[in-house]
């Protein structure tokens, strides 16, 4: 049974009882909206019998001011699979970390493979604190997506990490939502979650690196070096935090405050306020369709700082391919109440302090 045959069922047998006016379709599930039809013979408790009796697994969400329902397929009730996809890449994404960690530390497997079989443990001590840093920010901050997600009743996967062969070893790691957003407050959730639990790994783990930082004679050459561009909450951190080097020494930072600095830029990306990143979720949940107007005056600003960065144009071209406006909830007109306007402008100002213009230059 395919979503449209069991939109059809449950229109059909509730079309006395409930005006339907929009169903959404998503991964082995429906959602139906509508009106109760004003009867003296209806009753709340005659709706959830009716669909008692129906295919699948009926929720009723909201009876009032719409009424809305959920449905699980008949098929996936109950079902649960070994997700082996997401088990293997997180694998890969640690073995491809653990070695950019080593390399920080002048353990280079890329040059002497050997090492991988000769010497072991030096890769996995070398390449760990770097590691086990940069992955506990990505778990936190998809964990906390997932289980927000779970919380709210919206369907999601687990994590998938992508291993990639660049200067952190991972593009990072995405869930995959099967199932429309109700209510803007369940937006807000599970898209201030993620961020927020990520930078309650970062932050701590920026000032344990950057009080140990490795100092080298400034007689080095530092041609083609790369510099770290500064945030404001990093910069304050560095000053507040780091140790002058001795004279005649420069200071290069630790990996797990570089582990740390990647967590600020993941944070950073994730709240820019376009389409499906949760920036997009938290605008669209705060300040509805105006969250349409300040994605395209952020690509703007974009644009003017790829000036700087050519890097943003990749993220400009990802911003469109998302598309910038964020779709509604299903019952948008649910206010959001005090306590999750304060998360969404602490998320705002999150963004601020972590937003980098020119987040990489080579010396």
């Amino acid at each position: 049974m395919n979503n449209n045959e069991l939109i059809d069922i449950y229109a059909s047998a509730l079309k006395d009882m409930v005006n339907v006016d929009v169903a959404y379709g998503g991964a082995n599930e429906i959602i139906l909206r509508g009106i109760l039809i004003d009867h003296p013979f209806f009753s709340d408790s005659l709706l959830i019998e009716r669909t008692a009796g129906l295919p699948g697994k009926a929720e009723i969400i909201s009876l009032r001011p719409k009424v809305v329902i959920r449905v699980r397929m008949p098929g996936e009730i109950g079902t649960r699979k070994i997700p082996w996809l997401n088990i293997v890449l997180f694998v890969l994404t640690l073995f491809s970390t653990i070695i950019v960690g080593a390399s920080f530390e002048d353990v280079n497997v890329a040059a002497q493979p050997g090492l991988l079989w000769q010497n072991p443990l030096l890769v996995l001590r070398s390449g760990i604190p770097f590691s086990f840093s940069l992955l506990a920010i990505l778990l936190c901050h998809e964990f906390g997506h997932y289980i927000a997600s779970r919380r709210n009743g919206v369907r999601v996967t687990l994590p998938y990490f992508v291993p990639f062969p660049n200067f952190i070893g991972t593009l990072g790691a995405v869930i995959r939502s099967k199932s429309p957003f109700i209510t803007r407050r369940q937006l807000l959730d599970v898209g201030a979650t993620g961020p927020l639990s990520g930078m309650a790994i970062a932050i701590p783990l920026i000032i344990w690196g950057m009080a140990h930082p490795k100092f080298i004679p400034d007689t080095a050459s530092t041609a083609g070096m790369v510099n770290l561009g500064n945030s404001l909450l990093f910069g304050l951190i560095d000053i507040l935090i780091s140790p002058q080097p001795p004279v005649g020494f420069m200071a290069i930072i630790h990996p797990v405050a570089f582990a740390g600095w990647v967590g600020f830029l993941v944070t950073m990306l994730n709240l820019m306020p376009i389409g499906q990143l949760d920036g997009g979720h938290i605008l669209y949940a705060m300040f509805g369709k105006v969250q349409h107007k300040l994605a395209y005056l952020f690509i703007f600003v974009l644009v003017a700082l790829s000036f700087l960065w050519m890097g943003w144009f990749i993220w400009i071209i990802f911003g469109f391919l998302l598309r910038p406006a964020h779709p509604p909830t299903i019952m948008d007109e649910i206010p959001l109440d005090n306590r999750r306007k304060l998360i969404g402008y602490i998320c705002i100002a999150v963004f601020i302090l972590c937003f980098i213009p020119v987040p990489f230059s080579i010396r």
